[in-house]
This record gives C-alpha cells, sequence and structure tokens, in this order.
C-alpha cells in the first residue's frame, strides 16, 4: 500500500480538459495531463483493499464491473507513487497489450467498481493507466519485442480491431507466424474507423501496429475475407483462422420516411470524415457535412456521441441528441445500482460538454421515440415527429416503450444520424464456412474456449459476443490467443 490514509487525506483529482470552445475547432486529442507529482498523489489515494473489484472484470445486471482484462490496478498505483514507473509499465503490460487506447476510449468500469469510491470518489485509475504508456513511449522503454524462434505454425486473422491486434499480439508473442487481413485501407479497425481522433490520434493507433509489424506481425489492408479471399481459402492455407471481424451490420430502424435523403447511419458518418481527415485534412470533401445544418442524432450511446462532436465540428447550426432512456439521477441508487454495478449517474460526455458551451443547454432529449421522418418537395428530410416515452417490464421480462398521448413534437432536421447500435456481424464468412449462430446471430463459439463448429477456425471480440467494449474485446482476443495456441502446440504458455 502507498500510504495507509491516502484515500481520506487526498482528494480525487483529474486533469483539465482544452475548453470545449477552443477544442471544436479543430480535432485534435482534448485531454490535458497532471503533472508527474499530482500522478503519484493520485496513485496514493489506492486502498489495496483486501479484494480489489477495480480489477476482477465481470457482468452484473447487464453491465461490466471491474477491468475486463484484470489490470494489476493496486500494484501500478503503488509503483508510479513510489515512482518507479518502469516497473509499473511492465505490470500494465502483462495485462493489457494496448493501454494507450483504453487508456483514451474506456469508460473505465474499474472505476466504478474501486472500494474507494464506495463511500467516496474513487482512484483516477484510467488516467495514471494512460500516463504509464505514455510515460514507456517517452522514455523509450516501449520497443519491439520479436520472439526468439518461431514455432512454423501459421495462423490467419480476420479484422484489425482491438480484438485482432490483441490475438496477433499474443500469437505472435508464442511464435506463431500471424498474418491479419484487413478490408478497409488501414489498419485498427473501429479504433482507426469509428472513433474520431479526438478521443483516439491515429498517430497513436500507428505507432503500435509498427511495433508489431516489427515484431513480425504481417497485415494485409483493402482485403475482405469472403469476397476477395475465398473463407475456405484461408482455412485451408493456415493451420488456424480467428475472425475477429466485429459487429458491424446496423440495426435497422424502420419507420415512415427512413429512405429520405439526409437520413444517415451513424458509422457512414463517422468513417467518412475520419477517413477524409487522413487522407486529405477534409479538403477532399469526401464525408457527410454537418455544415449549417440541424442535427438530429438519434441514439444516446457513446457511438451517438461521437456524432455530436463530429457534427459540431463540421460547425452545424443546431444540435440535438435523442435517447429512449431516463434521465440517469445525480447520484447512485443505491437499491437499484449498487457498488460495485458501473455508476448510473447524470455525467456530461466530451461532446454535451462541448454543445453546452456553444448552446447552453446539454444537446440531449431524454425517454423519447421517433415516430416518422417528414421530408420536402425534393425528397430530403426536413423534419422529425417524435412522443416521450414511459419504459416498462412486461410479465415476460421484456421492456416496452408505451407512448405519452399529448407529448407529441416537432424537430427541425436536414440531417439525421442514426446510432442505436448493431444487429450482429455480417454473414459473408459465417455463410461460407457454415458457422453456427445464437440467437443474436453472432458466430457461436464458447466464451474462454473460443471454438466455432467449423475446424481450425475460432471467433472473439464483437463477432462472438456482440458489441461492447474495446476493453472486452482485448480480453476476448488475448483469451482466443491462448486457446488457439494450445490447439496448435497442445499446450500453452501465455497468460
Amino acid at each position: 500500500m502507498s500510504t495507509p490514509t491516502g484515500f481520506m487525506e487526498i482528494t480525487r483529482q483529474l486533469p483539465a480538459d482544452r475548453d470545449p470552445l477552443e477544442r471544436i475547432k479543430d480535432w485534435e486529442e482534448f485531454h490535458l495531463h497532471l503533472s508527474e507529482e499530482e500522478l503519484r498523489s493520485q496513485g496514493a489515494r489506492c486502498m489495496d483493499c483486501g479484494t480489489p473489484y477495480c480489477h476482477t472484470g465481470m457482468e452484473i445486471s447487464g453491465g461490466t464491473s471491474g477491468c475486463p482484462v484484470n489490470n494489476l490496478i493496486p500494484e501500478w498505483n503503488n509503483l508510479i507513487y513510489r515512482g518507479q514507473w518502469k516497473d509499473a509499465l511492465d505490470r500494465l503490460h502483462k495485462t493489457n497489450n494496448f493501454p494507450e487506447f483504453t487508456g483514451r476510449v474506456c469508460p473505465a468500469p474499474c472505476e466504478g467498481a474501486c472500494t474507494v469510491g464506495l463511500i467516496g470518489s474513487p482512484v483516477t485509475i484510467k488516467n495514471i493507466e494512460n500516463t504509464i504508456i505514455e510515460r514507456g513511449f517517452e522514455e523509450g522503454w516501449v520497443v519491439p519485442q520479436p520472439p526468439t524462434q518461431r514455432t512454423g505454425k501459421r495462423v490467419a486473422i480476420v479484422g484489425s480491431g482491438p480484438a485482432g491486434l490483441a490475438a496477433a499480439a499474443q500469437l505472435n508473442k508464442a511464435g506463431h507466424e500471424v498474418t491479419v487481413y484487413e478490408r478497409a485501407d488501414r489498419i485498427g479497425g473501429l479504433l482507426t474507423y469509428g472513433i474520431p481522433t479526438m478521443k483516439l490520434d491515429k498517430n497513436v493507433v500507428q505507432r503500435r501496429v509498427d511495433l508489431l509489424e516489427a515484431e513480425g506481425v504481417t497485415f494485409v489492408t483493402n482485403t475482405e475475407i469472403g469476397k476477395d479471399i475465398p473463407s475456405q481459402q484461408l482455412v485451408d492455407e493456415f493451420d488456424a483462422v480467428v475472425l475477429c471481424g466485429g459487429a458491424t451490420k446496423p440495426r435497422e430502424f424502420d419507420i415512415e420516411g427512413r429512405e429520405l435523403q439526409g437520413v444517415h447511419y451513424a458509422m457512414d458518418y463517422l468513417n467518412g470524415t475520419i477517413k477524409s481527415y487522413l487522407d486529405s485534412n477534409l479538403e477532399d470533401g469526401n464525408y457527410i457535412s454537418a455544415k449549417g445544418q440541424d442535427v438530429i442524432v438519434i441514439g444516446g450511446g457513446d457511438t451517438g456521441t461521437d456524432c455530436v462532436a463530429t457534427a459540431l465540428r463540421h460547425e452545424c447550426r443546431s444540435i440535438t441528441q435523442f435517447g429512449t432512456h431516463t434521465k440517469a439521477p445525480l447520484t447512485r441508487d443505491p437499491i437499484a445500482n449498487p457498488w460495485p454495478q458501473f455508476p448510473n449517474v447524470y455525467t456530461l460526455d466530451y461532446a454535451q460538454e462541448e454543445a453546452k458551451a456553444l448552446y447552453g443547454q446539454d444537446p440531449r432529449e431524454f425517454s423519447i421515440m421517433t415516430t416518422k421522418f417528414v421530408g420536402d418537395e425534393n425528397g430530403h428530410v426536413k423534419e422529425l415527429h417524435t412522443v416521450q416515452i414511459e419504459r416498462i417490464v412486461d410479465e415476460t421480462g421484456r421492456k416496452v416503450y408505451n407512448p405519452i398521448p399529448g407529448t407529441e413534437r416537432v424537430f427541425p432536421a436536414q440531417l439525421v444520424l442514426i446510432a442505436i447500435g448493431f444487429d450482429g456481424p455480417e454473414s459473408t464468412i459465417i455463410d461460407q464456412l457454415n458457422l453456427e449462430q445464437d440467437r443474436r446471430s453472432n458466430v457461436k463459439a464458447a466464451y474462454g474456449k473460443y471454438r466455432t463448429n467449423t475446424d481450425k477456425v475460432f471467433a472473439a471480440g464483437d463477432m462472438r459476443r456482440g458489441q461492447s467494449l474495446v476493453v472486452w474485446a482485448i480480453n476476448e482476443g488475448r483469451e482466443a490467443a491462448r486457446e488457439v495456441d494450445k490447439f496448435l502446440m497442445g499446450s500453452s504458455l501465455l497468460p
């Protein structure tokens, strides 16, 4: 333990973010940093409690509690308090291949399960994690570590998102020849196309990809398995195949007026902007622009929030974000939402903070449902019709949304972005390999085993579990790598 009473004597401190009205003028990351002395002080707040729920990742009541990759949080909190940064980095890398990703984009369920947070403010775990890895890069401690010998086994990984990269890193470490196939023009999956640059600078992704290449991983871009290369060919040519293609099929939103121009899926909007920014700093114009438009984002999750932030940087005229969920309470409900569940409390994420700074209010509308889109004479959306709703649970346990009479409203909109989630993986590879699917259409492979019904084929990440967190994808990629290593060698030393 750093100091027995640190959590009592030191208050939680987070680094300031760049001013919202300034940061919406560019596409750079918005977080600032604490000094080394401040970070060491924050590490001293860790209690080193008897049962550190912060690193015992599990799902409770449909949400994540603690760290899914089981980061050794109390250990590296203590190490940075003592100034042992390199040792802290070693402990961090034991469980997490990519702390520079999770330290930026993870919602930090570890902090929600922090024992200090039971009666006070949790330790600033996420910020400490990110600082450790960035210190490692700055000091030159993070260097390529290729395996000393090769096994002669060849593994193909389909998809280069966090699950695919984690699996590649671990299998390469075990000495196997690993080839990662990505259909996009850049490696990274949703880390590159999906998460805006202000949350995750793409140089950070490329930095890690370069390291993996230096360690011996082969990356193949602009190649879609199932189209450019038949799926069975991969199975025939490699000793094992790991499917990490994600859950990329957008959920249908089948209401009146859906076919109107100006109504788009969120990922088409986000990915177009990211690619144009990376290709030409948005000068090529190959993206859906929100400039000068009234924008409605349908969906209250992270993807919807990223759409809000992107539209603000496009200089939209107005922005509103719809959610079917109720407005969260200001404090955790000890009965309905007890510790160590992830706290369901009212907060402003970065995009809502920016919108409030610009327009004077939180852009979100809660407990609201869109009933139809209405277009103009040119077939372009001009307004949305909505109604307030009440969510109940029926006798079968199913959530039902009941409209509240008299609460109908009309919102002007020339651009509508649908961010209501995903309906599982695309079917091309699944059909070609005759893979079994679960009731949600994901590839069927038991958690912890990751083997599909087709010989030599494994599945991990969102393609197996459905839409989830980056940290769960890393967890599954690591675990799947261990199972593949067992399959190929009879046993495994991978964690």
